[in-house]
């Protein structure tokens, strides 16, 4: 059984922040440094071998996440996946032509769209979501509701960042496929949390974050295109993949993955981490991490004045856990109180001027870190506590 001593975490701190960053077992932080260590031992012999380990790991990568790996290649990060489809769909769309979206998503996201497709005179919707969230079917019909003739594409997270929701994805990429709008989803709080299965997901760009959910090194996330894509989707940066074109995937994958000199280690650490999850027996994990989330929202929506941000309540497959706190609370006090005085990490912020607290449960979570959250939340509110 996975417990917080398997990680680095500070004792002295309630980490109930996963969802952000993440947080690294020290058995993936061994396999990582083993990577580096072998650059550093031969690093010509590294890179010679590395694009034959790069195809290993992005094999293992692909069968996780029901693809190919032709279809797949590593990045550092969900949001620079969200820029590489900007900028390849930018060059499809015409003045006019409208992106939809909507309020609920992350905000770099939001500028990488005003980059590159925005400020060539296309415009970018962003449906509004009310808070509390309706339930899936009508959450479905109010984002479709904002498709227009002018529609070309239409871009959203699986699950929300700051909002914690999961969004009706298969369902909308299904009516989009059928009117010819092209689908982009964020899925950076996806894999290692909810199922995930490319094959019947239906869009045509997906990008996900590694090194949240499934507890792999920062800097390890993967883009995944359709097979009509790969040849349109142009690099943000031109090295040398170029120079090697074969088939119109081998392209995708040169042109995505080789960039030249950088560290590659926490791509190589995935297929190991795959590995260490099924030994973990993982469904497992997200089982007890799902009941403590639920019972950690309704502990806290048994204090006054806070609600569940969803209406048909909080989604059961989510280790996300959000609520609304009383309509006049402070959230940048509440939550410097929180960590400066309860030493709890959380989200606390304003979304849409909802006051929401988001707290995230992983392996690593226990029900005296709940009860600790739960606690320090009533005692803030009871006292009406100033940071």
């Amino acid at each position: 059984m996975i417990t917080r001593q398997d990680y680095l975490l500070r004792e002295d701190i309630t980490f109930l922040n996963h969802g952000s960053f993440g947080a690294c077992p020290k058995e993936l932080l061994q396999e990582q440094r083993r990577w580096i260590e072998q650059l550093e031992q031969q690093p010509v012999l590294y890179f010679r071998e590395l694009m034959h380990q790069m195809q290993k790991a992005r094999t293992v990568l692909a069968d996780y996440v029901g693809t190919k790996a032709s279809n797949l290649v590593y990045i550092t990060n969900s949001t620079f996946g969200v820029n590489v489809a900007a900028h390849a769909i930018a060059q499809l769309l015409q003045p006019g032509d409208e992106i939809l979206s909507n309020d609920h998503e992350y905000g770099a996201c939001n500028r990488a769209w005003n980059a590159h497709a925005v400020s060539k005179g296309a415009i970018y919707v962003q449906q509004h979501i009310p808070i509390p969230v309706p339930n899936s079917s009508d959450l479905l019909e109010l984002l479709w509701s904002g498709v227009t003739p002018k529609t070309r594409v239409l871009f959203l997270s699986h699950i929300t960042s700051p909002t914690g929701v999961q969004l009706p994805v298969a369902e909308l990429c299904k009516r989009a496929r059928e009117n010819d709008i092209i689908t982009i989803v964020d899925g950076s709080h996806s894999p290692g949390h909810i199922p995930l299965d490319l094959s019947t997901l239906g869009c045509d760009i997906y990008t996900a974050n590694c090194h949240k959910w499934m507890c792999t090194p920062k800097g390890s996330a993967f883009l995944w295109a359709r097979d009509q894509w790969l040849e349109r989707m142009k690099p943000l940066v031109v090295s040398w993949g170029s120079d090697i074109p074969t088939t119109k995937d081998g392209y995708f994958v040169d042109e995505q993955e080789f960039l030249g000199t950088r560290d590659h280690s926490p791509f190589l650490t995935v297929p190991y981490a795959i590995e260490w999850m099924r030994r973990n027996s993982w469904e497992s994990v997200q089982n007890r991490c799902r009941e403590l989330t639920q019972q950690g929202v309704k502990m806290l929506c048994s204090i006054g004045g806070v609600r569940s941000i969803s209406v048909a309540g909080q989604d059961p497959l989510l280790q996300l856990g959000t609520v609304m706190l009383p309509d006049n609370t402070d959230t940048d006090a509440m939550k410097t109180w929180l960590y400066d005085e309860r030493c709890i990490e959380v989200v606390v912020h304003r979304w849409l001027d909802a006051p929401i607290l988001r707290f995230s449960v992983h392996a690593h979570t226990s029900e005296s870190d709940i009860r600790a959250l739960v606690g320090a939340v009533q005692e803030y509110l009871d006292n009406g506590i100033s940071a």
